[in-house]
């Protein structure tokens, strides 16, 4: 296309030159000037070679007066680049001092002022000294606006000012902000207790790529639980619930924040049924064992169908120590004490910890049973301390292989059969 481009040029230009060569055959003109008492006379022809002569030598004149100029500039932006070359690998290899040293005297050239500047506050704040590299950084405010934000956020985060880095980054000069401004500006508002905010940035971080799918997917989840969890109310818990995608609706972590979050709120059914959904797509222990600790439903009905739901879980799960605990929990809020005393030994026998044996110490003594509540208490820490605990009395034998049976047991189907 440009060869093509420049050949339409120098046809236009030679078929402008035929025909102003043509004009002059046919006319070639007379030129007079008259100056300080002579006359000079010439054609037109004659006049015009002579003005293209005199900006020709002028032009050329002006080239060698200038060359040491246009020399010495050169020189100059060698020696800055080569600074900034040297100055910025000094940095990757932390020589700090140097890096500074060379990354100054690069930075008096314009043209590689910025990141020099940018580099030797990098190589100040990785030496520990926050005030020198706010110095270095400073002259960027008018150059690059966006630049000295993002390069302020930074600062002001390193000394644990999240909101002066915010409003660094707010600054509207610096507005567009560039895609690494957009990170650090999301990432500043989740340290603030605002991960709410913070996942709605994540459409832009997406779109701009500026991480990859695996960190993007991460730090989704990561706000995602978090803004549920900072829910101020149950309207925007609701809110940031619905805008959640599919995947993330099943996530073991997202579903316990908001299940705890709606719970705290008093949504006790909507804590249920995020914990039932999220079970009923994929199993999981963490989510099991919240299930028992949601606050006991005051009206009789649902009690019993949230344990006609948890004994569905178990037909399929009977050896999930978690399940098992949560099942005591609800039999014990039914006032079954003697069934809620079976799933917690079942549950110990499948592993379960200081959980389970603070459970059992709440029933021995809402039972009465002093002695084997201090010893459940007692075995709880012991568990919880990663100890060996001690066989509670009045447990023999027989009970023992009672309960590991009990888990093992299934139906003329094959299906595990919990009893109760």
């Amino acid at each position: 296309m440009n060869l093509f481009r420049n050949l339409l040029f120098w046809i236009a230009l030679a078929l402008l030159g035929a025909l102003v060569a043509q004009v002059l055959v046919r006319d070639p003109g007379y030129v007079l000037i008259r100056y300080g008492g002579t006359d000079y006379s010439t054609t037109l022809a004659g006049a015009l070679l002579i003005a293209i002569a005199v900006l020709l030598g002028a032009w050329l004149a002006w080239k060698v007066l200038s060359l040491p100029f246009v020399a010495f500039r050169r020189h100059r932006k060698k020696q800055a680049r080569a600074r900034l070359t040297d100055g910025l690998l000094a940095v990757e290899q932390g020589h700090w001092a140097r890096a500074e040293k060379s990354l100054l005297q690069a930075s008096q050239n314009e043209d590689v002022a910025a990141i020099a500047q940018l580099a030797a506050g990098r190589a100040a704040r990785e030496r520990g000294d926050l005030a020198q590299a706010r110095q270095y950084v400073e002259p960027l405010l008018t150059r690059q606006p966006a630049v000295h934000a993002i390069a302020v956020a930074e600062l002001a985060r390193a000394e644990g000012r999240p909101a002066d880095a915010l409003a660094a980054l707010d600054v509207p000069a610096a507005q567009p902000l560039p895609p690494r401004g957009v990170l650090l500006r999301a990432e500043t508002l989740a340290a603030m207790g605002r991960a709410g905010e913070a996942y709605g940035l994540l459409g832009a971080l997406r779109q701009q790529q500026v991480l990859g799918p695996e960190r993007l997917a991460a730090l989704e989840a990561q706000w995602a639980e978090a803004g549920l969890r900072e829910a101020a109310d149950a309207n925007v818990l609701a809110d940031r619930w619905e805008s959640l995608p599919k995947p993330l609706k099943s996530d073991a972590r997202t579903v316990a924040a908001y299940a705890e979050r709606a719970a705290a709120l008093r949504w006790d059914d909507a804590a249920a049924k995020s914990i039932e959904s999220a079970l009923d797509a994929k199993w999981d222990e963490s989510l099991a064992a919240l299930y028992g600790r949601l606050p006991v439903p005051q009206d009789r009905a649902r009690l019993d169908a949230r344990r006609a739901i948890a004994e569905r879980w178990a037909q399929a799960r009977p050896t999930s120590p978690a399940l098992l605990v949560s099942l005591a929990r609800i039999a014990m809020a039914q006032g079954q004490w003697p069934q809620a005393e079976g799933f917690l030994h079942r549950a110990l026998a499948q592993g379960a910890g200081s959980e389970a044996w603070e459970e059992l110490g709440h029933g021995f003594a809402a039972a009465g049973d002093e002695s084997r509540a201090r010893q459940s208490y007692v075995n709880a820490l012991r568990a919880a301390r990663g100890e060996t605990v001690s066989e509670l009395p009045g447990r023999d034998m027989r009970q023992r292989i009672f309960d590991q049976a009990a888990v093992e047991d299934r139906d003329e189907h094959g299906v595990p059969r919990l009893r109760t």
